[in-house]
């Protein structure tokens, strides 16, 4: 496979969401680093994710949307959560949440819960809108590589694996996002990243 490098006009967008559509995967930028995407909702296309990346198949994906309503799809969403969604996204956080029956056990790995991220990005937002489905996209590097903050450094890993990197040049915050679990009674910190564990507490 040829892996092509592509600048985020209208008409490329619109490529690699077709390829998305048809249960291909496609390297994207987000505020805080590259995402390899997939379908979410489709079980083979994701399982391209974990072959491409040499990722553990029992480690969930978490889902990339680009609106509320996508969130409602996929996710209960509590009280809780509403104000942690209506302060920090889109941005940095990914908020853990019991999934709906529309999300493939596959996807989270066994689990009953699904992480959600709305990133902060216009590219993403475009790409996601225009494959009509919530992403599934972890970091665009090799398991255990250090996530990709450029288009390029996105083809040093996956070059041959994956058709379009769509390039949205540097990445603004170039740190993982934050992860919280919500599906607790106590909301519990999984991954210390672009969003202070402090700030959340304070809107919590």
């Amino acid at each position: 496979m040829r892996t092509e490098i592509l600048s985020p006009t209208e008409e490329n967008i619109l490529r690699a969401a077709k390829l998305i559509k048809s249960g291909e995967i496609v390297a994207f930028p987000t505020e805080t680093v590259y995402g390899l995407g997939a379908d979410g909702l489709n079980v083979e296309a994701c399982r391209k994710i974990f072959e491409a990346k040499g990722r553990p198949s029992d480690k969930p994906l978490s889902l990339h949307v680009a609106s509320m309503e996508q969130v409602e799809q996929v996710a209960k969403i509590s009280s809780a959560a509403e104000k942690l969604f209506a302060a920090f996204c889109p941005g940095g956080l990914t908020i853990i949440l019991p999934k709906t029956k529309i999300v493939p056990d596959f996807v989270t790995g066994g689990k009953s819960s699904v992480g959600i991220r709305f990133p902060a990005n216009d590219i993403a937002l475009r790409f996601i809108k225009s494959s009509g489905c919530p992403i599934a996209a972890p970091s665009a590097n090799l398991s255990g590589a250090q996530p990709p903050k450029t288009a390029q450094e996105v083809a040093q890993n996956l070059s041959g694996k994956v058709e379009i990197i769509l390039d949205g040049g540097s990445c603004d915050i170039g740190i993982s996002s934050t992860i919280i679990d919500m599906t607790t009674s106590e909301p519990k910190i999984l991954r210390q990243g672009a969003i202070p564990f402090e700030k959340i507490l304070s809107v919590l």
